[in-house]
């Protein structure tokens, strides 16, 4: 590379936006999910969780992933760098759902932010909440589920007839739900939501922004 080369390389890494990720958040997921799609590009770097980037600190202090560092602010809401790199570019209809509209997709993560990702947290990690048992933080979960489960037997999708931001906001979540008990889910009385799901997870998309990264 000569020196002209070098220099240009060196302004365009500088003002390209950084994504600091940690390749198994869901969060993370779905931030990658959107950029990837949008075709933007950021400097990807993996956060090792148990010692995190002082950089990124600064950025962030509360210390969760994704973070987005762009030229004139920071992004440190999964949600936000979706939007963001929507906004920009959208080639697949993401922010224009053809059943419900951008309100239902937002009501719609809403809940799963909120009421399910609680219940996903304790079903998974129920030693630490011996107020119930696993099974009754499944239940409180499923009836989310449920709601998933009615609205795929339209089309296929959550919001459309193609995938949007609802789907590719949530799916990161019922992925880490199904893993807490496969054998339960598999068997489970929700067939649209299982297919929805496998689909994904053998989608070229998931396989390339769940590639290792150093």
């Amino acid at each position: 590379m000569d020196s002209i080369l070098f220099v240009e390389y060196l302004e365009r890494m500088a003002t390209t936006p950084i994504l600091y990720s940690f390749r198994r958040c869901p969060y993370a997921m779905r931030a990658r999910l959107a950029i990837h799609v949008s075709g933007l590009s950021v400097q990807l770097k993996e956060v090792v969780l148990r010692d995190k980037p002082a950089e990124m600190l600064a950025l962030s202090p509360k210390g969760t992933v994704p973070v987005l560092q762009l030229p004139d602010q920071v992004l440190d809401e999964s949600l936000d760098i979706m939007l963001w790199a929507l906004v920009k570019h959208d080639p697949e209809s993401w922010l224009n759902p053809s059943i419900g509209s951008m309100d239902d997709a937002l009501a719609l993560i809403e809940i799963s932010d909120g009421e399910f990702k609680q219940a996903l947290d304790r079903y998974k990690y129920a030693d630490r909440y011996p107020e119930h048992s696993a099974k009754y933080y499944r239940q409180q979960a499923e009836f989310f589920l449920l709601q998933l489960e009615q609205l795929l037997n339209k089309s296929g999708y959550l919001l459309s007839n193609h995938a949007g931001l609802a789907d590719m906001a949530i799916l990161p979540f019922i992925r880490q739900f199904a893993h807490v008990d496969k054998v339960w889910f598999d068997q489970a009385p929700y067939p649209k939501l299982q297919h929805w799901l496998s689909g994904f997870l053998l989608s070229e998309r998931f396989v390339k922004i769940m590639e290792k990264k150093p």
